[in-house]
């Protein structure tokens, strides 16, 4: 779902994804560069014209129609206000873009140039001066500073973790600007002010950046707001004028010229209207509705396609998660021995159809998950730290619990019985009681999605063997949202994203600091010192070598934490669409990119006398 870095995702689709130069230098300050890596040298130099995983003769035109669920109530996505609608992102622009086919670099988009000093304690930006918001004006230096200040102090508590290194920012031109650190290692702060939306001053400094607001916001992005009925859809349209369209990191990319979004209740209704052909794209999220619900005739005509795309990323970790600021689970025994009795195998065999993987890592599918025992660079990091540790994390090597038949089942069911009892809990009348209090156990999952009930439903089913009450309780986006801003909730489904280059991030996702902020994505109320030591040591990685150790090192601290139920991840990601687009070749390293896709005008007028519906409901 979410990647780690707050990368602005232009795409979002309704909850659906020649530096040797600059550091050969021992000077204070190195020359100014036409990008930045995070570890080792940028794939591009300063003359390159697209990036390889786009068509650079791609045509122009066309509409496309994506289906988001839910609603919208506001056009601000940087608050923890509201729910900000699908798409808002294409009408702001960063400082760098991010390139999807390395593990973490950036190259100039707002700013012409960037130049960090060696040791990284620092950041200047110079602006373009064809930088332009869609009002017209230019983007300056203030313009900068204003988002920096905005967003750290009025934005969603992601911004403040993220820019809580940051010593002063200061315009030192009219087109430059300054972002001094803190003391500490942190080679990825400079990345992460590049990634820094940049708001117009002249727009908001009147206006409450804390609301909610469905009056359109003046960015300086590819798309503007054509349209839109409050809560149904929103469309975009590709802005002819857009100052940045020449620019190498964005030849091949926005393609198309209308992008509309319509909002549906569930995902099973969204799905018959894509038979329909009342939108065109889906990202499909459900093992169960990619092996039974596209049997329908324009599939089999071919007028619709079916395709999976790899996926190199980590899978990072979904799970049932755990709310440690509740009593109830305050116990790393009770979560221990809640996940015994969750079933991933009968659950992959009659409800998956066998297509996913148990997750284990937080990292998993990368060599950034920890396996075995840990390295003699991991002990090193861990030895210190080792009265705030389980011991297991010395000891084992971390695996879910697993049940390939009735028998295993029954043994684990039995191991979660000795843990609850260790614990203080009894089993009484075929409930299980506090021995202290006499209360029984009892809590809620909250989930948003219905889809979630199949999966939920069976884990309450085995939890009551144990004694166990949990209700599954499913609530509208917007009360969901709320809740989880607030930390409301007994257990609930979650993921945490992870990108080749976990980093800051890291902070809001572990941090004792980040479980208090309402609104964090700390879900779990996480609050360990020696996790709060590894995530900065984490932080602080000088090189990709010691950055893949201390993520490890973090990982199985992490895992021995049971602060989730794991639940499964795949390698690939799989789109169903209606055969109208093109597409590159290429699957960059951070897998697919839709807004390199296009219209084909050729396949989409073939398209169009059989797409059943397609045309009437344009």
């Amino acid at each position: 779902m979410n990647r780690a870095k707050f990368r602005f995702s232009r795409w979002l689709l309704a909850g659906l994804l020649g530096l040797g130069s600059l550091w050969a230098t021992s000077g204070a300050l190195a020359a100014p560069a036409h990008g930045i890596a995070l570890h080792g040298q940028l794939k591009y130099g300063p003359e390159f014209p697209h990036f390889a995983y786009v068509n650079p003769n791609a045509p122009k035109g066309g509409e496309a129609r994506f289906a988001a669920i839910g609603s919208f109530d506001t056009f601000n996505p940087f608050n923890i206000k509201g729910q900000s609608t699908v798409g808002i992102g294409q009408l702001f622009e960063t400082l760098l873009m991010s390139s999807a086919d390395e593990p973490f670099s950036e190259y100039g988009l707002i700013a012409e140039s960037v130049e960090v000093p060696e040791d990284r304690g620092s950041v200047t930006f110079t602006l373009r001066p064809q930088a332009k918001f869609h009002d017209g004006s230019s983007v300056t230096a203030d313009d900068v500073l204003f988002s920096f200040e905005t967003l750290k102090n009025k934005g969603s508590p992601s911004f403040r973790f993220y820019y809580v290194n940051v010593a002063k920012a200061e315009k030192i031109g009219e087109r430059q600007v300054k972002f001094t650190f803190a003391l500490g290692e942190n080679r990825e702060l400079p990345l992460i002010i590049g990634q820094m939306p940049i708001l117009s001053k002249k727009y908001w400094q009147d206006r409450d950046f804390a609301a909610t607001t469905l009056e359109i916001p003046v960015g300086a992005g590819p798309y503007r707001i054509e349209k839109l009925e409050p809560g149904r859809f929103i469309v975009y349209q590709r802005d002819e004028n857009y100052w940045g369209k020449d620019l190498p990191v964005n030849r091949g990319l926005y393609n198309i010229d209308r992008l509309r979004y319509d909002y549906y209740r569930d995902v099973n209704v969204a799905l018959e209207a894509f038979k329909a052909g009342a939108y065109d794209l889906r990202v499909e999220n459900s093992s169960k509705l990619w092996a039974t619900g596209y049997d329908f005739p324009a599939l089999s005509q071919g007028w619709v396609k079916k395709i999976t795309f790899p996926r190199e990323l980590p899978a990072g970790m979904q799970g049932f998660t755990f709310n440690l600021r509740r009593p109830l689970f305050q116990d790393p025994r009770v979560r221990q021995a809640l996940a015994y009795a969750f079933d991933f195998e009968w659950s992959n065999r009659n409800l998956f159809y066998g297509q996913y993987t148990r997750t284990r890592s937080y990292f998993d599918n990368s060599e950034l998950a920890a396996r075995g025992l840990p390295s003699p660079d991991e002990l090193a990091l861990l030895e210190p730290l080792r009265k705030e540790l389980p011991p297991e994390v010395f000891t084992t090597a971390y695996e879910p619990p697993t049940a390939n038949d009735d028998a295993q089942l029954r043994a684990n069911f039995q191991k979660a019985l000795q843990l609850l009892q260790e614990a203080g809990w009894v089993f009484k009348d075929r409930k299980l009681i506090n021995a202290k209090t006499g209360e029984p156990f009892r809590f809620e999952l909250l989930i948003d999605e219905p889809t979630w009930e199949r999966i939920g439903l069976p884990f309450a089913r085995n939890l009551e063997r144990l004694g166990i009450e949990m209700t599954v309780r499913s609530v509208d986006s917007a009360q969901y949202e709320n809740r989880m801003r607030t930390f409301d909730f007994d257990m609930t489904v979650n993921v945490w994203g992870q990108s080749l280059s976990p980093g800051n991030e890291q902070r809001e996702f572990w941090s004792s600091a980040a479980a208090d902020q309402p609104g964090s994505r700390n879900l779990a109320g996480l609050k360990n010192p020696a996790v709060d030591v590894l995530v900065e040591q984490l932080v602080a990685a000088p090189d990709r070598a010691t950055l893949v150790t201390r993520v490890r090192a973090l990982d199985r601290v992490l895992q021995w934490n049971y602060l989730v139920i794991p639940h499964w991840h795949i390698a690939y990601d799989r789109f169903a669409f209606w055969d109208k687009f093109g597409y590159p070749a290429m699957t960059p390293l951070q897998g697919v990119q839709l807004n390199a896709w296009w219209i084909d005008p050729a396949k989409n007028a073939a398209l169009s006398p059989h797409g059943a519906g397609l045309e009437k409901a344009r």
